[in-house]
């Protein structure tokens, strides 16, 4: 009788051949001082470190807007695969690092070592640079996983800690022409109704930086004759609510608490504070959009960096949190940048700002108001790049292809055979001369940049939200479809792009025709 025989173990992770995880070469950190080497000496206790590894899904996410899921029905369909759990979590050991499973509905495991033990595990080699009197760690090349992990890990983030993104917010230059407003006036003008509450509803905020002060909130809401909202700081990879100065990353806190609750009363505000990584954003973004307490319906994003300067690993875990967002009802509004058609990248070649070009968020551009009365008297593109003080970002993603929403909007055509997906889609009051009115650290100052626009947005919607007892989740397919919502802004140009008669790529759709929006399917869709 013959002997059965048992299926060979696989190998040991140390002795498999590496392969390189797709997506995840990583450049040289640019314009840095020289470096030198991290692991040069074993590296002490205080230096252990917690990478985010995400795995694949247990079925592949569903097409945004095809599916509402409630977070059980998303974790048992599209939560971790468990047989690519099971294979990081014995990497993990055979590493000596500590494995932490993902919160429901996530896909992110967290490995905590030391920096020696890491770089072993996904065969890096850490080096550090300083710039402006900041060490950071950092990789360049692909990480390498042991091959019996192909396909089971998606992406690796957190080896490197260099600074990801840019806060998209611009604090005015004095000009005689200059003029500001409130908040609340700019939703005015663009016919919010007086005494539009979004009572019951959560907006959710992102900050890879900064702070708030109460007292600050406290005597501004004072000035508006409103009450200071209820704020909740949520502390996600350590990121914490460290106030500053005005100059700094404070003024973009203070702008998205103070638009998002001056124009949506009433609604809970909860800032996700993270740390200024591909790393942080990443989980900022899970964490919120799978945050079963607070509940959000709305995630305001005015953070981010050309398409150019993230992995592609990044780019898709991302995009794919924001997927998911898609899918549990969560509308993501994100600020398109505020360097114009080139997006601050050196040259005059087009680029867009990402996550602004995630086919799954709402992207915001920026106009030029002014008003009279209580009534718009013009408005057209934002763009003061010859005082150098800014402009509108737009254009056309190399990174993700024309949106089937997208179709008749006339997207310029790119090069780029895996791009197409036009920025923005919609755009607010942006230029910093027709600025907002906002406290930050005990200072009264005028702020702009599209920063301003993806809270103003996300308001609204909370707005539209408690109007309609539901959270209207993912809009781009429906707003498309009703350009009668909008102010079409025709007069202007961000650098490459002219604005033009419908959707441009300077301020998408347009502006926000409030009683139309709230009158048509905003916060209808089941």
């Amino acid at each position: 009788m013959p002997t059965k025989t048992s299926k060979p173990k696989p190998a040991a992770f140390t002795q498999q051949p590496r392969i390189p995880l797709p997506g995840s070469d990583k450049a040289p950190m640019p314009q840095a001082l020289p470096a030198t080497t991290l692991l040069a000496t074993p590296a002490p206790s205080r230096s252990q470190i917690t990478v985010s590894v995400i795995v694949p899904p247990i079925t592949p996410l569903p097409q945004a807007g095809t599916t509402r899921l409630t977070p059980a029905q998303f974790k048992k369909l599209h939560g971790p695969n468990p047989a690519s759990l099971k294979l990081v979590t014995s990497f993990a050991a055979e590493f000596g690092l500590k494995a932490t499973a993902p919160t429901p509905g996530r896909r992110t495991v967290h490995l905590t070592g030391s920096q020696a033990a890491l770089a072993k595990a996904f065969a890096v080699t850490f080096t550090a640079h300083q710039v402006a009197g900041v060490t950071y760690r950092t990789r360049s090349g692909p990480i390498l996983l042991p091959e019996s992990l192909t396909g089971h890990v998606q992406a690796v983030l957190g080896l490197d800690n260099r600074p990801q993104a840019q806060p998209h917010f611009r604090i005015a230059t004095p000009h005689a022409t200059n003029t500001s407003y409130t908040p609340p006036q700019v939703a005015a003008f663009y016919g919010l109704p007086a005494g539009s509450t979004a009572k019951g509803q959560t907006i959710a905020i992102l900050e890879l930086g900064g702070g708030y002060r109460p007292a600050d909130l406290t005597a501004y809401f004072k000035t508006l004759s409103l009450p200071a909202p209820t704020v909740t700081p949520i502390s996600v990879d350590k990121g914490k609510n460290t106030p500053g100065t005005a100059n700094g990353a404070d003024g973009e806190v203070m702008l998205d608490i103070e638009v998002c609750a001056s124009v949506a009363p009433g609604a809970a505000i909860v800032v996700y504070f993270a740390p200024n990584t591909d790393q942080g954003f990443i989980d900022a973004i899970a964490t919120a959009v799978h945050d079963t307490k607070n509940k959000p319906s709305v995630l305001s994003i005015s953070w981010g960096g050309p398409e150019s300067t993230w992995t592609q690993q990044a780019v898709t875990a991302l995009d794919q949190a924001c997927q998911a967002a898609a899918a549990l009802g969560v509308t993501i509004t994100v600020a398109a940048g505020d360097n114009g058609s080139t997006d601050g990248v050196s040259g005059t070649a087009s680029h867009v700002d990402f996550p602004a070009s995630s086919p799954h968020v709402l992207a915001c551009g920026g106009t030029t108001l002014r008003a009279s009365a209580n009534a718009i008297t013009s408005e057209t593109v934002w763009n003061e790049q010859a005082a150098n003080e800014g402009a509108t970002g737009g254009g056309v993603s190399t990174l993700f292809p024309l949106p089937t929403w997208q179709k008749s909007a006339k997207v310029p055509a790119t090069s780029s055979k895996t791009g197409g997906r036009g920025v923005p889609d919609v755009s607010g009051n942006a230029d910093p001369a027709t600025g907002y009115t906002i406290r930050v650290d005990g200072q009264t100052t005028v702020i702009g940049g599209t920063s301003a626009v993806a809270p103003l947005w996300a308001a609204l919607i909370a707005v539209a939200n408690s109007q309609s007892k539901q959270s209207a989740g993912f809009l781009n397919p429906t707003l498309y479809t009703t350009p009668k919502s909008f102010r079409d802004i025709t007069q202007g140009n961000n650098g490459a792009f002219k604005a033009a008669t419908g959707w441009d790529p300077c301020t998408g759709l347009g502006t926000p025709n409030v009683p139309l929006l709230f009158a048509g399917r905003i916060g209808s869709r089941s």
